[in-house]
């Protein structure tokens, strides 16, 4: 009897232990989920809160920090630094978590490239180096990762509008700026549209590249089809209103 009463607990102890581990795997799979609606509704602080209740799995570290950045590009000025150095934390603590989740590098060259409108000039040099090696992790990682493209094109698009000048003197007082032409931006952006078409941020910065490279025809086809796209996070409501500039400059 001891016997059968001792499997009887063990069976019914495991029973337990799987019970409680599907509730965990449920609870952490419906805040993931629940994060994501706020986030789709452009909630971000709402969407923030509920992945923080799983920020132990590296999922809901990158999409704390994207919703960060989606946040901080809205907030007011004394709040934007704030946010995008928390999405600086985030992404870090998702590629901590799992280093081979491409989405933690996405997320970590978008703030980056975010908090880089607060540092000096050296650290700004340093953070354009950091953003190039996160970018390319992120795309050896996944090749499908169209938002690390999107980075990509409009990282190649800047770094094509400075001058030969200008990057010998940065060289020589601040350091060495990576490399990156007009091409590289057309080819990284034209990926990213390829991979997902409906995106506005993909066509609207080919829009932007098409007017510094001086190509107005394509630049107005590219803003035209940024507009046909959806509102899928709030800056694409600035996207909206900076379009029908850039459309109105190039008629």
């Amino acid at each position: 009897m001891k016997i059968r009463n001792l499997i009887i607990g063990l069976v019914a102890g495991l029973l337990t232990i799987n019970l409680l581990s599907s509730y965990v795997l449920n609870s952490t799979s419906q805040n993931i989920l629940k994060g994501d609606t706020y986030f789709n509704l452009m909630r971000y602080k709402d969407a923030i809160a509920w992945y923080n209740l799983n920020s132990s799995k590296a999922e809901a570290p990158w999409k704390i920090a994207r919703a960060y950045v989606c946040y901080g590009d809205n907030a007011p000025a004394t709040e934007k630094e704030v946010n995008f150095r928390n999405a600086v934390k985030a992404s870090k603590r998702c590629i901590q978590l799992e280093e081979t989740n491409s989405n933690g590098h996405t997320w970590l060259a978008a703030a980056l490239g975010n908090t880089a409108m607060f540092e000096g000039s050296k650290t700004k040099v340093k953070l354009c180096n950091q953003i190039k090696v996160e970018l390319n992790r992120a795309i050896t990682l996944n090749p499908k990762d169209d938002i690390a493209y999107s980075i990509l094109g409009s990282f190649y698009r800047e770094i094509g509008h400075i001058s030969w000048i200008e990057k010998q003197l940065a060289m020589a007082f601040i350091g060495k700026i990576p490399e990156g032409t007009y091409a590289d931006s057309e080819k990284a952006l034209g990926k990213a549209i390829v991979l997902t078409p409906n995106i506005m941020r993909h066509w609207y910065e080919l829009g932007l590249l098409y007017t510094y490279w001086g190509k107005k025809p394509q630049a107005v086809v590219a803003f035209n089809r940024a507009k046909t796209c959806p509102v899928l996070v709030s800056s694409d409501n600035k996207r909206i209103a900076a379009i029908a500039v850039h459309l109105k400059n190039l008629e």
